[in-house]
């Protein structure tokens, strides 16, 4: 999966369409930033979760972080993988790093920023 193809919003999580879902993680700005993710707690299956409201935490060595929802719906599935292994996200984190995936409405996605302004919201950020 590209990163050019995926939806962001401007608390670094991204949401890609697969079907009737939407799934969900954090951007690989996110997972630099934090260093080397030790731990994640996702949302149990069944979880309504709410755009704008953490949905999950992720820890590392650094900082213990939650992580904010990009679109609301309901969690269908989350990636049991990063129970025992978190450190998926730092090395894969728009592909075997994703955290959840949810039913919501993926008119939602219209409200999200492309790639390339994301980039640009990155790069005003830095100045």
């Amino acid at each position: 999966m590209s990163a050019e193809d995926l939806h962001y919003d401007e608390n670094h999580t991204w949401v890609r369409q697969e079907g009737g879902e939407l799934i969900i993680g954090i951007t690989d700005y996110a997972q630099d930033q934090l260093g080397d993710i030790i731990f994640a707690e996702l949302p149990e299956e069944g979880t309504a979760i709410l755009a704008g409201d953490p949905f999950a935490t992720v820890e590392s060595a650094k900082a213990v972080q939650d992580v904010i929802a990009p679109v609301s719906g309901e969690v269908v599935r989350y990636n049991e993988e990063l129970m025992d292994t978190p450190e998926v996200i730092n090395e894969d984190p728009y592909g075997a790093g994703w955290m959840i995936a949810v039913k919501g409405d993926a008119d939602a996605l219209d409200s999200l920023l492309s790639y390339d302004k994301y980039v640009a919201m990155l790069e005003s950020e830095e100045e």
